[in-house]
């Protein structure tokens, strides 16, 4: 978003990884232009950005194409808040000031799907993207360049394991260094929104939005998606905790109900698959098997455990006719999680639960997924620490690819 842009919100294309179902942006943050362009992983836990780069100091102003990267010093207030969430052990010590002194801000990029870490150092670089009205994506000769902002570079070796074509990650977290929080509208600096596509169709763009709105999709062109909402707190657990947390008190499936007693369940957009803690999980299976007793089993297909009979619970085009799983959040508030987002074919005639056992002693005992999450509008109110979901916008008629993304300059 630039200073002289007329709106003051951003939207992000969003395109699925059809081999790793992963979700990612261009590093451009605009619609991709050809196959071989460079993707970020959106991450909701990443205290900063990342991509694969080479640091190097430059004194002139320099375009989107070649970078333009001004190292930062580890006395800048960003680099003693990167170094405030170093505290994976996995990850090299940053102590190199003896080696290095003062000119560097020494970070350890983190991989979330290898789960290995890397030295490197803070540097700022530039990009460019969409505004919206809410309504369009807009382009624009108000900025030559684009803008700055600061990531960190990575060795090459730190993308191990990334699907084709992705250099690093886009930070969405709590974290001062996150996107939504490199705005220069301080007022919607720390509201954001997400609404992540099912399909890995590269014309079905998602979209994520940086700033407070509106937003409409041209399915819906006079409904704005902040109308129908519901909203329960997010939890932030420390000064160093990142990730987006909500609070459970129960679990409902067709009458029979799993009491949580205020669990925390954590959102992540590395995990494909919504994970439980074994004693929870178990619950959720015994209480969808009851509700859907009446529907023929077939094998279980790994990683999942119960599979139904794929005919027998509906269309790809009319969704799965299963009953809904409700989450009761904190506040009274129900997130339902219908057909589309609870079962998954998996070929063979098999339609699967897609939820799995994340094992005893996890330090989390609720990790939604990708998958439960994809065409729920979700906005993130960081000033105020709510969450709005909206629940599967199928039930309204729209996806999340609703999006117009027809460029219209300004």
């Amino acid at each position: 978003m630039s200073q002289f842009s007329p709106f003051n919100t951003t939207v992000i294309p969003v395109i699925k990884d059809a081999n790793t179902s992963l979700h990612k942006v261009t590093w451009r943050f605009r619609k991709p232009t050809w196959e071989g362009e460079y993707y970020y992983l959106i991450d909701l836990d990443a205290p900063f950005t990342w991509k694969d780069c080479v640091v190097r100091r430059s004194e002139v102003a320099c375009g989107l194409e070649e970078g333009c990267r001004f190292p930062l010093s580890c006395g800048h207030t960003l680099c003693k808040e990167a170094h405030s969430y170093s505290t994976n052990p996995i990850c090299p010590s940053l102590n190199i000031t003896t080696k290095y002194g003062c000119n560097i801000c020494a970070v350890t990029p983190f991989n979330p799907v290898s789960k290995s870490c890397k030295l490197s150092q803070l540097t700022t670089d530039l990009v460019d993207f969409y505004v919206t009205n809410g309504r369009n994506a807009y382009t624009g000769a108000y900025r030559l360049f684009g803008i700055e902002f600061i990531l960190s570079c990575a060795p090459s070796s730190l993308l191990r394991s990334f699907p084709k074509y992705v250099h690093g990650v886009a930070a969405f977290s709590w974290s001062g260094l996150a996107l939504p929080r490199q705005l220069y509208y301080p007022s919607v600096a720390d509201k954001f929104a997400i609404c992540l596509p099912s399909s890995s169709s590269t014309t079905a763009l998602g979209a994520i939005f940086l700033g407070d709105g509106p937003f409409y999709f041209t399915s819906s062109l006079n409904v704005d998606l902040r109308t129908i909402l519901s909203y329960t707190p997010m939890i932030r657990k420390s000064f160093k905790s990142l990730g987006y947390y909500v609070k459970l008190n129960g679990i409902s499936i067709k009458g029979t109900h799993i009491n949580l007693k205020a669990k925390s369940m954590r959102l992540s957009s590395v995990v494909p698959y919504t994970m439980l803690r074994s004693d929870i999980y178990k619950a959720l299976v015994t209480a969808f098997t009851k509700a859907t007793k009446n529907i023929p089993r077939v094998n279980a297909v790994e990683p999942f455990s119960l599979c139904l009979k794929a005919s027998a619970v509906g269309s790809i085009q009319k969704g799965f006719r299963v009953p809904n799983i409700d989450l009761e959040t904190y506040g009274g508030k129900v997130w339902t999680i219908s057909g589309d987002n609870s079962m998954i074919r998996t070929g063979n005639g098999a339609a699967c639960l897609a939820f799995m056992d994340d094992g005893l002693g996890v330090k989390d005992a609720i990790v939604m997924g990708t998958f439960q999450m994809e065409n729920n509008f979700l906005f993130f109110d960081l000033e105020n620490q709510n969450l709005g979901f909206s629940s599967s916008l199928l039930a309204r008629g729209t996806t999340c690819t609703s999006f117009n993304f027809t460029e219209i300059a300004l």
